[in-house]
């Protein structure tokens, strides 16, 4: 059973479709939201919500490549499942090199959309879930002072507490202790897991020579 928390977003311009995907989804036990137009799923979309879009690919002014290409700029990206009435073979491709999970025909299969839903969510969470660690991470590294900062950058590249001391012009006690304090701050156990921990954070997180 699908969290309840987790929405399916359709946009399609038909609305018999758009009916009958719906119900087909909330027979699931899936939330779902509905939209005729890829303007009016704009004008309403959270990107907070956790979910995925599943997507007719022919609509006029907007198409469904332009929502995937406006949906691709934001983080993180909303994963899609695209529809085709047209069986449309270039614009498929170029679809899923854009990222989208599964490109399917009308009238399509319930078992290959519900398939094809099925793991966009799941991509979403593991998504979501990923980005969640990594600013949780990035807000320990917040707390560290830029001296901390710097003896870290040290660290990491695997100097040892006297060749940082020489490198900073201090003293190898000071640097243990600003050593301790970074392993407590970051909640690091080991320098394994210190060196797991900068390479989450990116190189963003540590300053350069």
């Amino acid at each position: 059973m699908c969290r309840p928390e987790v929405t399916v977003f359709l946009v399609d311009d038909d609305p018999a479709v758009l009916k009958a995907i719906e119900r087909l989804l909330r027979s699931e036990g899936l939330h779902v939201a509905a939209f005729g137009s890829p303007r009016e799923f704009l004008e309403h979309h959270d990107p907070d919500t956790p979910g995925c879009v599943v997507l007719d690919l022919s609509m006029p002014d907007l198409n469904g490549l332009d929502l995937q290409r406006m949906l691709a700029e934001r983080e993180p990206a909303r994963p899609i499942v695209f529809l085709s009435g047209q069986g449309d073979i270039p614009a498929s491709v170029r679809a899923m090199k854009q990222g989208a999970v599964d490109f399917l025909t009308k009238p399509v299969n319930d078992c290959d959309l519900l398939n094809a839903i099925r793991h966009a969510l799941a991509r979403d969470l593991a998504t979501r879930a990923q980005h969640a660690d990594q600013a949780e991470v990035r807000r320990r590294f917040a707390m560290l002072t830029p001296r901390e900062l710097e003896v870290l950058r040290h660290v990491v590249t695997g100097r040892l507490n006297k060749q940082i001391a020489a490198d900073l012009g201090t003293v190898e006690k000071t640097v243990k202790v600003h050593r301790a304090r970074i392993m407590q701050k970051l909640q690091a156990r080991s320098l394994a897991e210190l060196i797991r921990l900068a390479d989450k954070a990116g190189s963003a997180a540590l300053p350069k020579d």
